[in-house]
């Protein structure tokens, strides 16, 4: 740190990223909950979200998708190899080069990905209060003067 001195924290910064790490824990147990309740595991929901999102007009690679699950491409591989075998996803080769595999949703996994992302909106829609309360909260915090 060269000397230079670190500034102290204040209680108020503590109490906000609790507030926040716990708003954020809450609504990941929901949503595991919610997404088992439609027949997926959490890894299979996120994969669905990835491919779904991707949105450049063509499906994901497997080393997209790896990026986006933040996954190492073998463990990617497992994942896209169980989800096939459930009907979720299904591969094909890119018509520009017949080496690179894309991953596309099944109607039925699009079609159940659409009712989690609608339950997962109104729910991300009910927790904006609190994220602006805690938003203004830390602005407030950083225009305090340093003392």
């Amino acid at each position: 740190m060269d000397g230079a001195r670190v500034q102290e924290l204040s209680q108020d910064e503590f109490t906000a990223l609790l507030a926040f790490r716990t708003g954020l824990r809450r609504y990941l147990r929901w949503s595991e909950g919610a997404v088992r309740a439609a027949g997926l595991t959490p890894a299979q929901h996120q994969l669905l979200l990835a491919v779904r999102g991707h949105g450049t007009g063509r499906p994901p690679t497997i080393g997209e998708l790896a990026e986006y699950l933040l996954l190492r491409h073998h463990s990617t591989v497992e994942l896209i190899n169980r989800a096939e075998h459930a009907g979720l996803v299904a591969r094909e080769r890119d018509p520009e080069d017949n080496r690179v595999m894309r991953v596309r949703l099944t109607s039925a996994a699009d079609r159940v990905l659409s009712g989690l992302t609608r339950v997962h909106l109104a729910e991300l829609r009910s927790l904006a209060p609190i994220l602006d309360r805690l938003s203004a909260e830390l602005t407030t915090l950083e225009d305090q003067p340093e003392g």
